[in-house]
């Protein structure tokens, strides 16, 4: 994008080995959009900024670091005790989770501090010289280091990891005190953890992509996305790498966020449907919601993160009959290789989009704007194989797929939404992602959901939402009282030093910054506490902490529909995030002018029978324009699929606004 708001789009498919292959080509592919070549492009390019799945791929496929972990001595299982609970509590025959520290690489150091930061039991120099050396004999690239109460005061740790610099000069090395310096021990050792598992291969990706973009040229900036949907230097993504592991569906939320604006609707659903999965999330008055408690294959991160929820539904999902002749679609991907057999790379299994292919949603010669060729013939042999399997016609086996798909999609959002206590026909459905435009109306109307909004560029959405995003720093302190205990003062000094620490890290931004904080608060008798915003919270108010409880006593009933004004609050945490505001993303040039633009052509498609429906290049709709439906509007990234008594409004930004019944 331009200074102006013009947009270039490109996309290309991902590569496994070594992604920045793959991003470097797609910069390749916008600068011949551009009239260019790529070093021309990057001479241009003031910042780049990223979503990457490294982080998020190392931990879901187990493929991270080789890691050791030093502990206070007899606290080294934890990890592994997890919180006494099994995903599937009532299933007696269900394995445990292997931990990604295997126990004979979690090693406990002789210390010990109490809960208030004094020492019970000063570091042991010879303990933990013992552990390092145990730590070098296994090999590990990377060690996460996670004492007892270290989060208020951090000098073992910090004495621990001068040793390791020492004696184990190339090791990645995670200090909780750095990390997450919050209570609960579990959430601590598990992010601390996490960081150090998928951290070498996140500093290595990302110095690779260095490489390459300084190779061709490029002397800007790169900032990196990070789950709580605010972007970093690359340095910084390097040292919080668990930071990223929700890096890729964090910029579609910020699409979202930024789309809320431009809509003018503050209550909205994200719906990113690509190719192996698709993200949901829930904005309300506008903003997505922060969680701490986000669990990513096996591990618990308790960094602030995006509250998305990820379904296994894609374009790529594969179709599959059970014993009893059951009709499944997913978790199961087909991937980029060999992906659908509509790809014609080698695919034989049925997916949603050989499904799309079959029943006419999609032109066979006008795929990624004409680039790839899909195979319609081998597509429909795969779904043949599931309709054999279910005793009926290929046709009828598409439907059901895309039924099947459509409906677990809709659950998706229910629980997000309803199962919080939220009514989704409340809410505009935004979509994006490849092959979100083909089942959004459906899975819509499943939810009795009336408006539905697909972007111009939504099969690159996330991209262009993280154009969107600003720097940002989030920063807990642990601070256990009760609210009657705390003074004014001493939460304004709370408060004042993770600023400091933030406007810190911001020191060499010269643009506005502002600073939003929160409390984790819980009644005296909960074990689990609940984030509450205090923005517009007048910290030099008299009555500050009568503000502060009242707050959570509100938030408390919003969430659980009851509050206790009697009980006793307890604050757990302050959270501080420091916000550098980079500059506005201009809305992007639209639809040209007011008026109406023919169909390009048409097509048959199957709707319960044969029917042909007018196809609109989206490309060249008018501000405006209304088309109702059947119809389909096709880019060269994406299709969409209207149906009938669906009505259609071009936006000033050459959107699709779809109103349902």
């Amino acid at each position: 994008m331009d200074e102006r708001g013009a947009l270039a789009i490109a996309k290309c498919a991902s590569t496994p080995p070594d992604p920045s292959e793959g991003l470097v080509t797609g910069l390749g592919l916008l600068a011949a959009e551009l009239g260019t070549n790529l070093p021309g492009l990057l001479a241009q390019t003031d910042s780049i900024v990223h979503g990457t799945t490294v982080a998020t791929n190392a931990l879901l496929e187990r493929k991270g670091a080789r890691v050791g972990l030093l502990t206070t001595e007899g606290h080294r299982d934890v990890i592994e005790m997890r919180e006494g609970l099994k995903d599937d509590r009532y299933n007696l025959r269900m394995a445990p989770p292997v931990p990604l520290v295997p126990r004979a690489r979690r090693l406990g150091v002789r210390e010990r501090l109490r809960f208030d930061g004094t020492v019970a039991i000063p570091l042991s120099v010879r303990s933990l010289g013992v552990g390092i050396a145990a730590l070098a004999k296994a090999r590990v690239e990377a060690v996460a280091v996670c004492y007892l109460h270290s989060y208020r005061n951090p000098r073992h740790e910090k004495l621990t990891g001068r040793a390791l610099a020492r004696r184990l000069p190339g090791a990645y090395v995670s200090l909780s005190a750095e990390v997450l310096p919050q209570i609960k021990e579990y959430e601590r050792v598990w992010t601390t953890v996490v960081n150090a598992y998928v951290g070498p291969a996140l500093a290595r990706y990302l110095a690779s992509l260095a490489a390459r973009l300084a190779s061709q040229g490029y002397r800007g900036d790169v900032l990196i996305m990070q789950s709580h949907g605010g972007v970093a230097p690359v340095r910084e993504s390097t040292r919080l790498a668990a930071g990223a592991v929700l890096s890729g569906p964090a910029g579609g939320v910020a699409a979202g966020r930024y789309s809320a604006r431009l809509l003018g609707e503050a209550s909205l659903i994200t719906f990113d449907m690509g190719g192996t999965s698709t993200d949901i999330a829930l904005l309300q008055g506008g903003e997505p919601q922060l969680t701490g408690e986000k669990t990513v294959g096996v591990a618990k991160i308790a960094l602030p993160a995006i509250d998305i929820h990820t379904l296994g539904a894609g374009g790529g999902s594969v179709a599959w009959v059970d014993a009893g002749r059951i009709l499944h679609v997913g978790p199961e991907s087909a991937g980029a290789e060999p992906g659908p057999a509509g790809y014609g790379k080698g695919g034989t299994r049925a997916t949603v989009t050989d499904a799309n292919l079959v029943l006419g949603f999609l032109d066979p010669g006008n795929f990624l704007g004409g680039r790839i060729g899909l195979d319609a013939r081998a597509a429909r042999g795969a779904v043949e194989v599931i309709a054999t399997q279910l005793g009926t016609t290929p046709l009828r086996a598409a439907e059901g797929i895309a039924r099947v798909v459509n409906t677990n999609m809709a659950e998706g959002i229910k629980i997000v939404s309803v199962r919080r206590g939220v009514d989704p026909r409340q809410f505009a459905l935004v979509a994006f992602g490849g092959a979100a435009g083909l089942h959004v109306t459906e899975v819509a109307r499943l939810l009795e959901i009336q408006r539905v909004v697909v972007p111009s560029v939504a099969a690159v959405l996330s991209a262009w939402g993280m154009l969107a995003t600003d720097l940002r720093y989030e920063l807990v302190r642990s601070h256990v009282t009760e609210v009657g205990r705390m003074t004014a003062a001493g939460l304004r000094k709370l408060f004042a030093a993770l600023e400091r620490e933030g406007r810190k890290r911001l020191a060499h931004f010269d643009g506005a910054i502002s600073v939003r904080r929160a409390l984790d608060m819980r009644y005296g008798e909960q074990i689990f506490e609940i984030q509450v915003d205090l923005d517009g919270v007048d910290l030099q108010a008299a009555d500050l902490m009568d503000q502060v409880a009242d707050r959570f006593h509100r938030r408390h009933e919003e969430l659980y529909a009851y509050s206790a004004a009697g009980q006793e609050v307890v604050i757990v945490n302050a959270r501080v995030a420091v916000v550098g505001a980079l500059p506005v993303l201009p809305a992007g040039a639209g639809a040209a002018e007011r008026g109406s633009a023919t169909a390009a052509a048409r097509r048959r498609v199957w709707l319960g029978d044969w029917v042909e429906v007018p196809v609109h290049r989206m490309d060249a709709l008018a501000v405006g324009q209304e088309v109702k439906g059947p119809a389909i509007f096709e880019s060269a990234t994406t299709t969409v699929l209207v149906r009938e008594g669906e009505r259609v409004a071009v936006t000033r930004h050459g959107w699709l606004d779809i109103r349902l019944g």
